[in-house]
């Protein structure tokens, strides 16, 4: 573990799974901010009155990009704070459900693979799935994600 509390490549196990302690309820705000800060003005996540009346919803969806960011991010301080070089990819991002304002989300990671990074003696490559899962146990959120993080110093 590293001095931030981090893994290292050499601490992944395949196959284990991860069951983050962290968990976030999701507000409005949480909602508005990100939908305006990325400019995205659709009213499925910003517009109550439209929501109500004209989705199948009848609420304000939690932006998804919002969600895959703290699916990810809930895992960090359990994985790899300190020890990522660099997110290289995310594939197969789904949202099998949708996440509501006041909804409790938890997450959980696979790791699906490893190897050592072909040009940086001193970093590995990871293949991990996560899933968020909202307050009544439903998946809300999977993803895998290819990340480059460092290997075990040398001593």
């Amino acid at each position: 573990m590293s001095d931030r509390g981090g893994l290292y490549l050499e601490d992944f196990v395949v196959g284990t799974v991860y069951r983050h302690t962290l968990r976030r309820t999701v507000t409005e705000a949480d909602n508005m901010l990100f939908s305006n800060m990325t400019l995205n003005p659709q009213p499925l996540h910003i517009d109550r009155h439209y929501c109500e009346t004209e989705t199948d919803w009848g609420q304000p969806l939690v932006n998804s990009l919002f969600t895959l960011g703290l699916l990810v991010g809930i895992s960090v301080s359990d994985l790899t704070v300190g020890t990522t070089i660099a997110n290289l990819a995310m594939s197969e991002v789904r949202f099998p459900a949708p996440v509501f304002h006041g909804d409790t989300i938890r997450a959980e990671t696979v790791v699906l693979g490893k190897r050592e990074s072909k040009s940086r003696p001193n970093a590995g490559i990871l293949e991990l799935e996560h899933t968020a899962y909202n307050q009544n146990d439903v998946a809300v959120a999977i993803s895998k994600r290819t990340v480059m993080v460092r290997r075990k110093p040398q001593t």
